[in-house]
């Protein structure tokens, strides 16, 4: 007679959602964040880039944080995938734009006594996606879609990416 394993699900030692909280603890997040942007003299641009009433915006940035962080899968059962860079592309995010974000970030995970080490990491995170989101250059000018490589560079783009359902007729695919 075999006596059978118990299954044990990996525990996830990384959820920023449960380090950071939960749910209350973004919520408290978020007010800082918005709280730093409507006195920081830096974030006035990024400021007026929302809705005088962030009512809203509160919300669906407390259930955009949590899914991100690991929690609960709210925000996109509600809105879709994030497509964050195209949902910002009606703005102008330059590199003071970002700046200024991650100044108003990095004052709410502080006011919040997030801790140093996921502090650190948080915000590493969020600088990648600040990143991501700039759309536009210090000249103004318009700054490409760093994603999409088949659009960018068809030609240095691995097999595995292809647009097309079948990769090996896809008329993006290079030869040698």
């Amino acid at each position: 007679m075999t006596t059978a394993l118990p299954v044990l699900a990996a525990a996830n030692t990384n959820r920023h959602y449960e380090r950071i909280g939960g749910h209350a603890a973004l919520q408290q997040l978020v007010e800082a964040f918005y709280r730093a942007m409507d006195t920081r003299p830096d974030a006035a641009t990024v400021r007026a880039m929302h809705e005088p009433d962030l009512s809203h915006t509160r919300a669906v940035l407390v259930s955009y944080l949590s899914e991100w962080m690991g929690g609960p899968r709210a925000y996109s059962a509600e809105r879709g995938s994030p497509m964050l860079r195209r949902r910002h592309q009606p703005f102008d995010i330059d590199h003071a734009a970002r700046d200024a974000w991650m100044a108003c970030m990095r004052q709410a995970l502080a006011e919040c006594g997030v801790e140093p080490g996921l502090r650190a990491e948080l915000d590493a995170a969020f600088l990648k996606i600040a990143d991501f989101i700039r759309n536009t250059e210090h000249a103004g000018q318009r700054r490409e879609h760093p994603g999409r490589p088949m659009e960018v560079a068809p030609h240095a783009t691995p097999i595995t990416h292809a647009s097309s359902p079948d990769p090996l007729t896809s008329p993006n695919r290079s030869t040698p």
